[in-house]
């Protein structure tokens, strides 16, 4: 059976009887893992195993938002607490700085690989600004495109070193976001330089990245109507123009409050748009049902960004002695505080 455009989200710790029926009917690209789905570490073996058993792959993407600070769906003791982005900024020598940045991702990708987790959305390229939600705020790495495209490069080098997947996001950017987009949608009124010259600039630096999440946000300078994830105008003139974006794109989460319409509406309007994929992720079966109903195979153009998002995956990861990795990271954290 065809791999579906889809990436979903579970109920629980592990996968019941009509869950189990549901993914293997419909086939989809991957599985992202909350809170709600973690236990302890043989509870998410099974469950990454369960799924990649129901998927028919063993290398079907299992995904995670594993940024540290206030995004950090694992924990002690799966996991040590990691620091925001922000904090890294408080490390005055830039060399030490993109050290420890680095360095902090390996651990991450570390801690993920030996769960089987192979894709985390990290790193956040967003430049917040003053008067901005803080919904980004310290989940970025600074106040400047430079500075976040610096510490973002850092961070997917150190997973991608570990043998996992990094996930570029928000693009083509949040950091100037008024409202959360959890909770309701945000416009930017920005001009369209502006935009150009801070938001969008971070994703140029990264475009060899393999895969990227859109911002449901309305940039009214580009499409007045729509938000990025659903904007065929952002994904034509921006993600893959201006930006010249060329990786594989997931939808940020359906189910956030941003977006309106049914959900089967909100998955034809994201393909339609651009998305080489959707994302649902809150495991509610109706809703997934509804995302289903308008899915689309796997093929084309999102197949071969997707075939060659995976193949960036080493399957033998940089050594790497995680015992000195952590006292090194403290090191170079000490002080920051």
């Amino acid at each position: 059976m065809t791999v579906q455009a889809l990436i979903f989200g579970c109920a629980g710790t592990v996968l019941g009887a009509d869950e189990r029926a549901f993914l293997a009917d419909a086939r989809p690209w991957g599985l992202i893992l909350f809170k709600r789905n973690i236990a302890d570490r043989d509870q998410v073996t099974r469950l990454v195993a369960d799924f990649r058993e129901v998927s028919g792959s063993d290398d079907a993407p299992v995904l995670i938002d594993q940024e540290g600070g206030r995004v950090q769906r694992l924990g002690p003791p799966l996991g040590p607490v990691y620091p925001a982005a922000a904090r890294f900024g408080r490390i005055n020598d830039p060399f030490l700085r993109r050290e420890a940045i680095r360095l902090g991702a390996r651990l991450i990708a570390h801690d993920l690989l030996s769960l089987g987790i192979t894709v985390d959305c990290l790193p956040v390229l967003d430049v917040p600004v003053a008067g901005a939600d803080r919904v980004i705020g310290d989940r970025a790495y600074g106040f400047d495109p430079d500075s976040v495209a610096l510490g973002g490069r850092a961070a997917a080098e150190g997973l991608l070193a570990g043998g996992v997947l990094p996930v570029i996001k928000h693009i083509p950017g949040h950091g100037r976001a008024t409202a959360d987009s959890h909770l309701a949608l945000p416009r930017v009124e920005a001009a369209r330089e502006t935009l150009a010259d801070q938001d969008f600039a971070p994703f140029r630096m990264m475009t060899d990245m393999p895969m990227a999440m859109t911002a449901h946000i309305v940039f009214t300078a580009i499409d007045p109507q729509a938000p990025a994830t659903l904007s065929r105008r952002v994904f034509r003139e921006i993600i893959r123009g201006e930006i010249g974006y060329d990786g594989l794109v997931m939808s940020d989460d359906l189910s956030m409050k941003a977006l309106s319409g049914s959900f089967a509406d909100r998955t034809r309007m994201g393909y339609r748009a651009g998305c080489d994929i959707v994302l649902h992720c809150n495991g509610e079966a109706a809703e997934a049902e509804a995302v289903v109903s308008a899915a689309k195979p796997l093929a084309g153009a999102a197949k071969r960004r997707a075939e060659a998002a995976l193949a960036r995956i080493r399957h033998v990861p940089e050594p790497f002695d995680p015992v000195d990795g952590r006292a090194r990271f403290a090191t170079l954290l000490a002080g920051t505080a």
